[in-house]
């Protein structure tokens, strides 16, 4: 994932695994209440698509979800991660990867849509120090590409995406699950 701090974009890296448990949510790395709503909207798109991606409802009745988002000394918030946590989640719950090279951005709703952000010029920046050659936004942030300088648009690839499958289509080594997912609209630069 992708944060914006008052130093400029950093990465935000997020963590899920599963746990012995009961179907439970945990949350940990001193997340802010709308970046703990992300991670349980996250949890609700995943288990209302659970057939989508292959996935056995009766997985979650012997075990917790927990989501961590390192650097824990430092307090998060915003609903920018929603994708990022929605992609881990989907990875772990599919023992599908997650592409190394590639970060994204994004809010999402109940159903998968994903919905713009704040600060696409500063996560980009923050991308691109870290090394990153691809980014996914949401499609109505693509307007705002006009202010990524062009030396920046040359190095990352932006795929701008309306929906969770396409983050996952594009974020994904390989295609979780019995359906195959939309691809995602390529934006060249």
């Amino acid at each position: 994932g992708l944060a914006w701090t008052q130093a400029g974009g950093e990465l935000l890296f997020v963590e899920a695994t599963l746990i012995g448990g009961k179907g439970e949510l945990i949350v940990t790395g001193q997340l802010g209440d709308v970046m703990q709503e992300s991670a349980r909207a996250a949890v609700s798109f995943a288990r209302a698509n659970l057939d989508r991606f292959g996935i056995k409802e009766s997985i979650f009745d012997n075990v917790d979800i927990h989501i961590h988002v390192p650097a824990g000394a430092i307090p998060k918030d915003g609903p920018s991660a929603g994708t990022a946590m929605a992609t881990a989640l989907i990875s772990v719950l599919t023992n599908t990867p997650v592409r190394n090279d590639i970060a994204m951005t994004g809010e999402i709703t109940l159903r998968g849509r994903v919905l713009p952000i704040g600060g696409l010029k500063e996560k980009a920046l923050g991308a691109l120090r870290a090394g990153i050659k691809t980014l996914i936004i949401p499609e109505k942030n693509e307007k705002d590409l006009v202010e990524i300088p062009k030396n920046i648009k040359r190095k990352i690839k932006f795929i701008p995406v309306k929906d969770m499958q396409a983050v996952i289509a594009n974020a994904m080594d390989g295609k979780p699950g019995k359906r195959g997912a939309r691809s995602a609209k390529k934006h060249k630069n």
